[in-house]
């Protein structure tokens, strides 16, 4: 049996070392260049990039694709793999051909149902729930069979992640739905954008209450505020994120020329608050049409280099 294929984020990961994602969010093109582009602004700075699919459930360039463009340039990829579009049979052909290519790190989610997106007249298909998909991906891995039961000849290399949303209710029952994510199978986890950092502390102690965090490696969400309207969208018509009142405030207060530039002051000192907390492992940046902070905000916050 030959030995597993251990990905760059597993490795820096397995080391202790405080590792960064980030998001390369999907072109509505067919051309490579525009997945490069985005690529080259993450890469010297994050262990994984996830190439997010389909999002919001509005379609854009696969996310199965933008592995493909990132591994042939030599970037680490995330292959997010989304429920809602794909029944098992399509599920479990695109896993063993992301690894074919050299992809090695999945994220697991159910997805948003179509009703939230601009063709919500989309059948969905929700053949699975992201549980689900860890599962099979695990058998997959560790037993080299189908659902069905039939041989897989060489098994895929996956270190397998899950989404969380420790800021939305019912809040104490978030950390019995990690657990079970974990217990499907879930290495890594990535949570939605924190901006209230006490509701995550408490949120962490009932993971470290669970010895959650010595089974799975958690990289909180953050991500910087373009600006007060911006940060009222997101709360507002995004479904599962929560801003607090007094960040939006904080924003309108400043003026709009300077209103960016104070949305990445607070994405640097949330991130200050939530790496010392116990448990936490690293961060997931998400800077949908920022990319370009996302070196700012990894230098600034002295984040690298790293030992």
């Amino acid at each position: 049996m030959t030995e597993r294929k251990i990905s760059q984020l597993e490795q820096v990961l397995r080391s202790g070392r405080f590792a960064i994602t980030s998001e390369l969010n999907p072109p509505d093109s067919a051309d490579p260049e525009d997945v490069y582009r985005a690529a080259m602004i993450l890469a010297g700075f994050c262990d994984g990039i996830n190439a997010v699919d389909a999002s919001g459930a509005n379609c854009h360039m696969s996310s199965l694709s933008i592995c493909a463009l990132l591994t042939r340039a030599g970037y680490e990829p995330v292959y997010q793999i989304s429920a809602r579009d794909r029944n098992r049979i399509a599920i479990q052909g695109d896993i063993l051909g992301a690894s074919a290519m050299g992809v090695h790190n999945l994220l697991a989610i159910t997805g948003d149902d179509v009703s939230a997106g601009d063709q919500p007249e989309a059948k969905p298909v929700f053949d699975f729930d992201s549980i689900q998909l860890l599962r099979t991906a695990r058998l997959m891995r560790d037993e080299s069979i189908f659902l069905s039961g039939r041989k897989i000849t060489t098994p895929p290399d996956l270190f397998l992640g899950a989404a969380a949303n420790p800021f939305a209710p019912p809040y104490d029952w978030r950390a019995q739905r990690l657990a079970k994510k974990i217990a499907a199978g879930a290495q890594f986890i990535q949570t939605q954008y924190c901006f209230d950092v006490p509701r995550f502390k408490e949120y962490m102690r009932q993971v470290r209450d669970f010895r959650l965090h010595e089974q799975a490696y958690i990289l909180v969400g953050v991500g910087p505020l373009r600006s007060a309207g911006a940060a009222n969208f997101m709360r507002t018509k995004v479904p599962g994120i929560v801003i607090p009142d007094e960040i939006v405030d904080r924003l309108k207060k400043t003026p709009k020329k300077q209103q960016q530039a104070e949305g990445k002051q607070i994405c640097m000192e949330i991130i200050e608050q939530v790496k010392e907390i116990e448990g936490v492992s690293g961060i997931h940046i998400m800077a949908y049409r920022q990319e370009e902070l996302v070196a700012e905000i990894v230098m600034e916050s002295g984040l690298l280099p790293r030992k």
